[in-house]
This record gives structure tokens, C-alpha cells and sequence, in this order.
């Protein structure tokens, strides 16, 4: 992986790698060397190494990266395969990294780890096939990651102004015990009611009194002041 990485480091300037590589390559006492481990520091610096030569790595590479124990590695991991995704005009290839997003997403368990990559992946492959039938076998799941996913791939078809599936998820989670859940719906909703308000308001109408609180605070932040204290108080 260090070998494949500094080998695509030659494609940037010298200015970019001065920069860019004592950021890469740390050795364990926090004094830089090349070669000694390689972590991923900062966002921007592993949105960097996505655009950069993220689809040159094989699956198989990427899968080392996926399944380690930093964080930081599997961050970068999912950066990379968001951009090998987007990058990809084939349509087998786009279903093999959706499998392989599948079938490894055991180690996609960290809030920022799922908001990074699943609405920009399978979201996205859900919506431009039409069959929505991934998110929702995902959704019904014990797993907690596996029904935030499933949640948060959602976030595609909103951007695309397609509300139906996200309404569903959102009252078949109505009652999780966990509030990452409700926080994922909440935050949906928000961002449902800024392509189209009159839908939020709609589905509010019917659900707020059932919405967990915090669905409720994501989802109305965004409102007027009046709105918002006539869901507030309407829960009272």
C-alpha cells in the first residue's frame, strides 16, 4: 500500500508533496518518515489522496485498508471508494464496488465513517437503478450501522427531490432505542424540508407527536421561530 501510494505521489508537484507527505507517512513518536506507517491526518488531505490516485488501488488493497483497527485508515478507505464509484462509467464495475461496500460494511461502524460514503455509493445506486430494495433489507437489520446506512443513503434521493422512501424509514424507526437513529431521520427530514417545505409540514402534521425529540429538533431547526415553538408546544 506504501509502495502504491508514494508511486502516485510522483504525479504531484514538488510544492504539493513538501506539503502533502510528512502528513501521510508518521512514525509511531509522532516524528515524520516516509514509509513507516501510513495514516490519513486530516479530511481534506484524504479527499486529496481520493482524487488523486484512489482508483488505482485494487479492491483487495482497499479491503486491507477497510478492515483496519485506525480509524483514520478506514476513513480514507471509503474516501477512495466514493471516488473509484463516481469515477466509474461501467455498470459491473459500479455493482462490484457496491458489493464490496456490502460485504464490508461490518467495518463501516462510526457515525462519520456512514455519513462519509453511503448515501454517495448506495444511495446513489439505488436511486439511478430504481430499486430501493438494498436500503430497505438494510433497514431491516438488527444491526444499528446497518439501519443508519440504510437511513442515511437516503440523503440521495432527497437531493433528487424523491421524499417516499426516507417518509417510510422515518416512521418505521419511530420507536429505536437508539438516538443516532433518530438524530440520521431528524437530519433528513431537515434537509427534506429544504427542497420542499409544504412536505416536511405535511409529514409533521401526521407524526411529530411520535417523533422522538430529537427527530423533532433536526427536523424543524430550520423553520421559523413560529413553527417551530407550535411543534414544540404541540408535544406538551
Amino acid at each position: 500500500m506504501v509502495n502504491e501510494i508514494k508511486s502516485a505521489l510522483q504525479d504531484l508537484s514538488s510544492s504539493d508533496k513538501k506539503e502533502f507527505l510528512p502528513q501521510f507517512f508518521k512514525a509511531g513518536k509522532g516524528e515524520y518518515a516516509e514509509g513507516d506507517q501510513f495514516i490519513g491526518v486530516t479530511v481534506p488531505n484524504q479527499r486529496i489522496v481520493a482524487k488523486e490516485f484512489g482508483p488505482r488501488i485494487s479492491l483487495i488493497r482497499l479491503e486491507e485498508l477497510l478492515s483496519s483497527p485506525i480509524h483514520e485508515h478506514r476513513h480514507c478507505a471509503l474516501f477512495i471508494l466514493v471516488s473509484k464509484f463516481e469515477k466509474s462509467k461501467d455498470a459491473t464495475e459500479k455493482k462490484e464496488i457496491v458489493e464490496f461496500y456490502l460485504k464490508n460494511k461490518k467495518h463501516v461502524n462510526n457515525w462519520d465513517l456512514v455519513d462519509t460514503s453511503c448515501y454517495k455509493i448506495l444511495g446513489r445506486y439505488c436511486f439511478e437503478n430504481q430499486d430501493d430494495s438494498i436500503l430497505e433489507e438494510l433497514s431491516e437489520e438488527e444491526n444499528l450501522w446497518s439501519k443508519r446506512i440504510a437511513v442515511v443513503s437516503t440523503m440521495f434521493h432527497v437531493k433528487k427531490g424523491s421524499f417516499e422512501l426516507l417518509k417510510k424509514l422515518a416512521i418505521r424507526n419511530l420507536n429505536h432505542e437508539h438516538d443516532l437513529i433518530h438524530k440520521a431521520n431528524g437530519w433528513l427530514l431537515r434537509e427534506m424540508g429544504k427542497k420542499d417545505e409544504r412536505e416536511l409540514l405535511n409529514f409533521l402534521d401526521l407524526h411529530y407527536q411520535k417523533m422522538p425529540r430529537t427527530s423533532l429538533r433536526y427536523a424543524i431547526e430550520r423553520l421559523d421561530e413560529k413553527l417551530r415553538q407550535d411543534y414544540l408546544k404541540g408535544r406538551i
